[in-house]
């Protein structure tokens, strides 16, 4: 690492997030074993945990499989809880992704190129406007101002980046630039977002000097590094994803109704909606898409494939599928309203067990559960296993419906922020109860809207929660909308607690049955959840309450989710099956619930 950047690292106050910049190229990082270092084959050095987390996500980053890395530092934190290094190979990764979304994004890239530089310096000031006012922690104005210039450092290592706006620069001017970028906005005192606002211009006119770097292309990464870096579930929307975040508060999209899994050269169905357009295509999971309207996903990449697949309403794509040999086939897809259920699963597993799977939390959620309760029911059900494995949250006020569904009285979930519009209690009604015996399941993919509604019923021993204790996603997020020049803004505004008052975020919710958990699934079997499922980007998730404080969600976690239903195929679920001997226990001690 360069000198400077370990002081700049320090002068953040050990804050990770700037150091994404010094630490930025995967293809810098050294190879495994470089020449000259052989272990010794008569006494060869023992790996430790994290040396083995390092090089295994190392790896993934030489790659640019920043998606998969970001999940396998995630998973390597949870066994190696707060390791620096890991959690600095996290932010790296992130700030990379970041970038290459963003780049792949047309929404996007339009937006750059009709921005001036005034257009783009009032988004920015606009953008810590609104961190003044919503953010849950106070603004730090020097570390906005590091966290922007890691954006743009990274970005300049960044092919899309570099092809769109400095093709014609000398590599070695570039990363001249880069090394010394920083020197720019070290040790500055920034007092004010005035004086934040004159720095970035600043820096926009160095760019633009010394490299001939668009002044709005720089201030946008600026833009997006205020954002990025704050917490793992803020960030700058595309004009494309604001619209998608609109679209699924109805609990629908246009598409074609799939789920992707987009990284590197690989476009993978891993899903399709019943009734969408893609089923109707014949197109099914395991399916390789390898060209979209005349482009090969081997020469544009997965994920500008995967955005090319998005369109309006009514038009048609032209793909070439394969379902992994060598034979594929030419097809021409249109684009559709897609309807998203959010119960996957309702059925009876015997005669008095019913079972519901929920994938996630929308607008939709309570309703679907209500139809399936009445169906279930009426079929003999006397106790009820609802599955929230894999499901990584969604809308705030879907989580607390639900959770009233089954709650008579006391407190739900309670939420916390700076300002202090977001502190509110929210509390059960015992109009509508069921009061039928519940198991919950959960895993350590089950995160923000799943942990507020098992937390409450764990909380007021409602049920019994099975499964491995939850992810820790415990914040909620504002989703503000922006006409000048970025689609929107999502931004934590507040932290939820559950009714005994326990933070959820780093804890999670532990269940009263733990069952160890199986063998993680394989990197290649995971795709980024609906519904964005057909852009190839990462999930996000609305809540249809619009205030002057923002659109409020429960920010589902960042990270890469299962496809498939619980339980490898041709494997023992033990999750359910021990959720489903609860459930019979249960049925036979307490009376068959029911409505009051």
């Amino acid at each position: 690492m360069h000198n400077s950047l370990r002081s700049l690292f320090l002068a953040a106050g050990c804050c990770l997030a700037w150091m994404c910049s010094s630490l930025a190229l995967a293809q810098n990082t050294p190879p495994e074993n470089p020449p000259g270092s052989e272990n010794s084959a008569l006494d060869p050095a023992p790996e430790s945990p994290v040396d083995k987390a390092l090089r295994v996500g190392k790896a993934l980053e030489q790659q640019r499989r920043w998606q998969e890395a970001i999940q396998h530092y995630e998973k390597s934190l949870k066994v190696l809880p707060l390791n620096k290094q890991i959690t600095e190979r996290m932010q790296i990764a992130r700030v990379h992704l970041d970038v290459t979304r963003r780049y792949c994004d047309r929404s996007f890239l339009e937006s750059v190129e009709r921005s001036t530089l005034a257009q783009s310096l009032e988004v920015y000031q606009d953008v810590v406007a609104k961190l003044e006012t919503y953010y849950v922690d106070s603004v730090d104005y020097p570390k906005l101002a590091l966290y922007g210039t890691a954006f743009l450092e990274v970005a300049l290592t960044e092919k899309d980046f570099l092809s769109k706006h400095l093709s014609k620069t000398p590599p070695a001017a570039v990363e001249n630039f880069r090394r010394n970028v920083h020197r720019l906005v070290f040790g500055k005192r920034i007092a004010n977002s005035s004086e934040l606002r004159n720095l970035v211009q600043l820096v926009a006119a160095q760019a633009k000097e010394q490299i001939g770097l668009n002044p709005t292309a720089t201030v946008f990464e600026f833009i997006s590094g205020s954002v990025g870096l704050l917490d793992p579930y803020s960030s700058i929307l595309t004009p494309g994803e604001y619209k998608e975040i609109m679209s699924q508060i109805e609990g629908n999209l246009i598409g074609l109704g799939v789920e992707l899994w987009a990284e590197g050269t690989e476009l993978r169905i891993v899903d399709v909606f019943k009734g969408s357009p893609a089923a109707e295509a014949g197109l099914l999971p395991g399916h390789y898409i390898l060209d979209v309207d005349g482009q090969t996903v081997l020469s544009i990449g997965a994920k500008r494939a995967a955005d090319m697949l998005r369109g309006p309403e009514g038009s048609r794509v032209k793909l070439v599928i394969s379902s992994g040999g060598d034979q594929s086939v030419a097809i021409e897809v249109p684009r559709k309203r897609v309807e998203i259920p959010s119960v996957s699963v309702a059925q009876m597993q015997d005669s008095q067990v019913g079972y519901v799977r929920i994938t996630n939390f929308q607008k939709t959620t309570v309703n679907e559960v209500a139809r399936a309760m009445f169906d279930l029911s009426s079929k003999g059900m006397k106790s009820l296993v609802i599955d929230l494995r894999r499901n990584p949250g969604g809308l705030l006020e879907s989580a607390v419906e639900l959770a009233d569904y089954f709650l008579d009285r006391g407190n739900i979930v309670s939420t916390r922020g700076r300002n202090t519009s977001e502190n509110r209690i929210y509390t059960a009604h015992a109009a509508g109860t069921w009061d039928i015996p519940l198991v919950v399941l959960i895993d350590g993919d089950s995160a923000s809207a799943s942990e507020i509604f098992a937390g409450a019923i764990r909380d007021h021993d409602r049920g019994v929660v099975v499964g491995q204790i939850s992810y820790g996603k415990g914040s909620v997020q504002g989703v503000f909308p922006s006409d000048r020049g970025i689609g929107g803004l999502r931004l934590t505004v507040s932290r939820f607690y559950s009714p005994s008052g326990t933070g959820i975020s780093q804890r999670g919710i532990t269940p009263h049955v733990t069952v160890p958990e199986e063998t993680p699934a394989n990197p290649s079997t995971l795709v980024a959840l609906k519904p964005p499922s057909d852009t190839g980007s990462l999930p996000i998730e609305p809540i249809p309450v619009g205030s002057e404080n923002g659109t409020k969600l429960t920010a589902q976690r960042p990270v890469l989710q299962p496809a498939s239903q619980p339980g490898p195929q041709g494997k023992p679920d033990l999750v359910l099956d021990k959720g489903l001997e609860i459930a019979r226990q249960i049925v036979r001690q307490v009376p068959s619930g029911k409505a009051r």
